[in-house]
């Protein structure tokens, strides 16, 4: 351990060098490192790199960026205290996401991961929600046709942590996240990102995407001001398509879909929003259905709150046949057993 740490404290010391190739070649050392070795993540932490990292991420070398970020990334898995506590940390992570249209997308990329890292820790989210530059860049990366598809996942991921704190999400509402996130899970022809039966994107190996997507949305349903918003773009009309068993949507985009409708019915006018689930009662009943049965167990109970919102009197108001009689025996089969 104590060489680990002399190496550590070495290397460190080189980014402070007036010397560029010596600062770099210590920095590509640093990353591997700390791939590598889990033990030497907090001891690079503690002598002191950080700061050192954080300043080197307004560089103007797309490879030193990389190598920066992907350390910062690294060090996030053991050091997530130490990153957090480091003043100006996130205004760097800020200016990289920022300019993602013209930096290097693997820099993008493992900024946004590393927030992710840190958002995995509670008391982070209410920190880094409240940084507006750092949200809207991570919403722009989402909404920008040229964004990699690797960028979009790693924003999405980030996002998903930011709106895990309830208060982040009227934020992220106001800053407009409704319509690109909305706009990812519709098929989008410049992309050809298209959902199939099995649950994969077809192209540019998008895969995960629209789940990722669908599970934002579903966080974000959860404040008053994402009724508006999703009407805006027509979002909740798209909640109940995915619920369309003629859609092909797989098991984890309808659980999301479920959770998002039930998150707007409990946050917002429950009559309004319901009233989009009653237009498609039978193909729609018929998917919450799927997901009560078939789904995890917080799907299963999220299907189940919903079902009971749209109650029987809903089902007995559409119109008839012995599709919807199965549908009426299958959602009285289920409250009997959620009660």
């Amino acid at each position: 351990m104590e060489v680990k740490r002399r190496t550590a404290e070495f290397l460190v010391e080189k980014l402070s060098s007036v010397s560029e190739r010596t600062r770099n070649d210590a920095l590509c050392e640093l990353r591997l490192i700390s791939k590598h070795d889990a033990e030497s993540r907090t001891l690079i932490a503690g002598a002191g790199a950080i700061p050192h990292l954080a300043e080197t991420l307004y560089s103007s070398s797309h490879e030193v960026q990389e190598n920066a970020a992907a350390t910062l990334l690294n060090i996030s898995i053991s050091s997530k205290d130490s990153l957090m506590s480091t003043r100006g940390l996130l205004d760097a992570f800020s200016h990289i996401l920022r300019s993602h249209s013209s930096t290097s997308p693997a820099a993008v990329q493992s900024s946004a991961a590393a927030l992710y890292s840190l958002l995995t820790v509670d008391s982070n989210r209410r920190i880094i929600g409240a940084k507006r530059d750092i949200v809207y860049a991570l919403i722009d990366i989402i909404r920008n046709p040229s964004s990699p598809p690797r960028s979009i996942k790693d924003a999405l991921g980030a996002l998903f942590g930011v709106s895990l704190y309830p208060l982040n999400r009227s934020t992220m509402i106001h800053l407009g996240a409704a319509g690109p996130l909305f706009g990812l899970i519709l098929k989008d022809d410049r992309v050809g990102i298209v959902e199939d039966a099995t649950g994969l994107i077809l192209k540019d190996d998008r895969v995960g995407i629209v789940e990722d997507a669908t599970a934002v949305v579903a966080q974000i349903a959860g404040c008053e001001e994402s009724e508006e918003a999703f009407r805006n773009v027509s979002g909740i009309s798209v909640l109940v398509d995915l619920l369309d068993m003629s859609t092909g949507s797989n098991m984890r985009i309808k659980e999301n879909a479920v959770s998002a409708l039930l998150n707007l019915a409990r946050c917002c006018r429950e009559g309004r929003v319901m009233e989009h689930v009653r237009r498609m009662c039978l193909g729609v009943v018929d998917g919450i259905l799927n997901v009560a049965e078939d789904g995890t167990d917080k799907g299963k109970s999220k299907a189940a709150a919903l079902l009971d919102l749209i109650n029987t009197k809903t089902l007995s108001s559409c119109s008839g046949g012995s599709p919807l009689r199965d549908s009426q025996r299958r959602y009285n089969y289920m409250l009997h057993q959620s009660s």
